[in-house]
């Protein structure tokens, strides 16, 4: 039978013709005919289907006796049923016809106050309208477009190609997980419409006017049908959070609101929007060539973007704003100041003229008691993003199996070993794991000393290796501070190679020769040998300076030809933060004798280690049993993998070495407009810009606080260092991008027009 002949016999239409229209799960014809236009909706797939459809007609009968106007209704066959299978072609199918609702789509109507508003009001009359109605099959129905059942769409994430969405996605899975779930029972439930997007909602001049396509109707909780109607109003704004005011304010006014549903609504408009790029992604894998269910993936992309950068105590507070709601009581900075200095030494440190309370951070992201985002471009511990999912994920999995020390037999040791060791040149073959930097670089020292059998160590100027005392003892920033302990005896340090402030200035290779020829002659000085030389590939506390290109082959050839060991301190520069290769002192074109290694290593956790040759390794254990508690951990090295794991999937190398350029090239040509940018330097995401007074090489501490501090203030994290804390540094997690790095440099801009000294 024809679809056709279905509608003259089956409906007693006449003068038909019919359209096929796009549909996600069916097959869906627009109907017109001498009484008027139709919906025919076609079910092939309809096992378990015929029960759901029943609840859907009787929907629609309810909310028209309660009022509802202008929503498809279900037209009965000439026998008075309101399904039939019928065969169509040469396939069974379920049927069913509805009324053809006229109007113009929310989706191509420009939005404005007046628009949302109606929204709002109408939404909360449509679910008002539903609450005294019920039916066993939407209790029962189970999938994965009813957001109390989200966690079904996680089976689709390995169908979304890019694995920096797909973690994306997998970062809000988890959020949900945390915060809604052990709430969900508590919600109010009822039966909602469930998918009021921009195609299904009808406008009128400034006003909503009807509703179509209840095919995906549930039993869920109430707040759903607010957080699915606010995704689809929130695609369609640069500021989504603007529309929160009219569409909320307007659904509470009819149908109020509870707090804990509020509270939860950040998460369920994310869970909303990681349910469509999920199907999306899962559709384009099995049916390429259906458009309709691609829609709308790239608008969910872009506003799950927006959405991870605008935070959930902001939207929060946003919401609660609309529905009258005060913001929630968080202790006031002063009251943070005084906890902390009630327990706490006031030697420890605080950021910024006007500290920051941190509540919550996410890949680039960080956000503080209030709700404000702040772009991070410089914390450069979380090294593939603030709360990575799949670090995440990998120590709490850990945690709840096993975690113990070194001194058992368990298969992750190994195995991270063997992957960290696989980085690394192969005369570098041994590691031991401790659990910080500080630790890492106190080891090396006790190896050094320990395989060459001497005590005298050269350091380099400004350099920083950690707060042990062995750590102090060899940072020149520490040592030679004003407040510092002084330089000990069996102590050497050597000028910091700098091409910009220092003697030599072509970095050609040169200038690292003539560097290098100066220690090296004030090696041969020294009245006894030295154990080993240590330094950063590019020297942080220097003021993010690298080493003289060329400087460290023939120092080490020196070191060694006099008995020492070479050490580089890869804490900061590791892992490939630098771009163009996976450890700094690769850009030397040396193979060290040790690495120091930590920050980055865990994302966050605390792991370092030290990584050396089978011969220094065979000449410490010579000596007293080394053992870390907590180095090498099953939860260490779960998280350790993870860090590489997202390093590969994500490609983050290659990330640093495209933003990297990028953000350099940027910050150079504004070094051009403004002389008082002396000098930018650097590698990949680990960049400095140094401030000083123009027409000279003067360092100008004050502007470059000042730049901080106003950054700050324009939530924009960066630091300063070098001796004259003169030095902006931004090394940002590797998941930054360019458009990060050009709203950092287009916001330096605006301060360095405006500042007067």
């Amino acid at each position: 039978m024809s679809i056709t002949a279905v509608l003259q016999e089956g409906f007693g239409l006449k003068e038909v013709t019919v359209k096929p229209l796009y549909g996600y799960a069916n097959k869906n014809y627009l109907v017109d005919s001498s009484q008027g236009k139709y919906i025919f909706k076609t079910y092939s797939n309809y096992k378990g289907l015929l029960e759901v459809l029943e609840a859907e007609n009787q929907l629609l009968l309810h909310l028209q006796s309660k009022g509802i106007q202008e929503i498809p209704k279900p037209i009965p066959f000439v026998d008075g049923s309101f399904l039939k299978v019928l065969t169509i072609g040469e396939q069974s199918n379920l049927c069913r016809l509805l009324t053809f609702v006229e109007g113009t789509f929310m989706g191509d109507a420009p939005l404005n106050s007046g628009i949302i508003c109606s929204l709002g009001h109408y939404a909360g009359q449509l679910d008002g309208a539903l609450l005294d109605f019920d039916h066993v099959a939407l209790r029962a129905r189970t999938w994965e477009w009813d957001l109390q059942s989200v966690q079904l769409n996680k089976k689709y994430l390995a169908a979304i190609a890019s694995p920096k969405k797909r973690n994306l996605v997998s970062y809000f899975f988890q959020q949900y997980e945390y915060w809604v779930l052990p709430l969900l029972p508590q919600l109010r439930k009822a039966t909602i419409h469930n998918d009021l997007n921009e195609w299904n909602i009808l406008v009128q001049g400034n006003g909503v006017f009807g509703v179509i396509d209840f095919g995906d109707c549930a039993h869920s909780q109430l707040i759903n049908e607010v957080a699915i109607m606010a995704t689809y109003v929130f695609y369609a704004s640069e500021e989504p959070l603007q529309w929160a005011e009219p569409l909320l304010g307007s659904y509470h006014s009819v149908l109020p609101l509870e707090e804990k549903e509020i509270s939860l609504l950040y998460y369920l408009i994310a869970m909303r929007l990681c349910t469509s790029v999920c199907n999306s992604a899962h559709a384009a894998t099995n049916d390429p060539n259906n458009a309709y269910a691609s829609v709308s993936e790239e608008k969910a992309w872009t506003l799950l973007y927006k959405w991870l950068e605008i935070g959930a105590i902001k939207a929060e507070n946003s919401f609660r704003r609309a529905v009258g709601l005060p913001k929630k009581d968080t202790p006031s900075m002063a009251q943070a100041l005084a906890d902390r200095k009630k327990h706490l030494s006031t030697i420890l440190s605080i950021s910024y003229k006007k500290p920051i309370f941190m509540q919550r951070a996410a890949f680039q992201y960080m956000f503080d008691h209030q709700g404000n985002s702040f772009l991070d471009a410089y914390n450069n511990i979380p090294h593939v993003g603030h709360q990575h999912p799949m670090v995440v994920e990998a120590g709490q999995r850990q945690m709840g199996k096993l975690n113990t020390n070194t001194r058992y037999l368990y298969d992750l040791l190994p195995a991270y070993a063997e992957r960290l060791l696989a980085k690394f040149p192969k005369s570098l073959n041994k590691v031991f794991l401790v659990n910080s930097g500080s630790a890492a670089s106190d080891l090396a020292i006790r190896l050094a000393k320990a395989h060459t059998g001497l005590q005298n160590l050269l350091v380099m100027e400004h350099g920083y290796h950690g707060n042990t005392q062995i750590g102090i003892n060899i940072s020149d920033y520490k040592f030679n501070h004003p407040k510092g302990q002084g330089q000990s005896s069996h102590i050497h340090k050597t000028i910091l190679p700098d091409t910009y402030r220092g003697q030599y200035h072509k970095n050609d290779g040169t200038a690292g020769k003539a560097y290098a020829n100066e220690a090296i002659h004030n090696i041969k000085s020294l009245s006894q040998p030295l154990a080993a030389f240590i330094s950063e590939p590019i020297v942080g506390c220097g003021g993010q300076v690298p080493l003289a290109k060329g400087y460290l082959s023939p120092l080490y050839g020196a070191i060694r030809e006099q008995g020492g060991v070479c050490i580089s301190d890869e804490v900061q520069t590791g892992f490939g933060r630098l771009g163009d290769v996976f450890w700094g002192f690769e850009q030397q074109d040396v193979v060290p004798d040790i690495v120091v290694l930590g920050k980055p290593m865990g994302n966050g956790h605390p792991i370092g280690a030290v990584v050396t040759t089978a011969e220094i390794a065979a000449s410490f254990e010579k000596g007293v049993e080394f053992f870390s508690s907590f180095g090498g951990n099953p939860v260490s090295c779960a998280i350790g993998m993870a860090v590489l794991d997202v390093m590969e999937q994500e490609k983050l190398q290659e990330n640093a070495l495209k933003v990297g350029n990028h953000y350099m090239a940027l910050l150079k040509e504004l070094g051009k407009e403004y002389p008082c940018i002396g000098d930018v330097r650097g590698s990949g995401l680990f960049i400095g810009m140094d401030m000083v007074r123009e027409g000279s090489t003067e360092a100008d501490t004050s502007l470059a606080q000042h730049v901080k501090n106003v950054l700050r203030e324009q939530y924009i994290l960066v630091s300063t260092d070098g001796p004259y804390d003169n030095v902006i540094k931004s090394k940002p997690p590797l998941c930054f991008t360019k458009a990060n790095a050009e709203k950092v440099v287009d916001r330096i801009r605006e301060i360095l027009k405006g500042y007067k000294a």
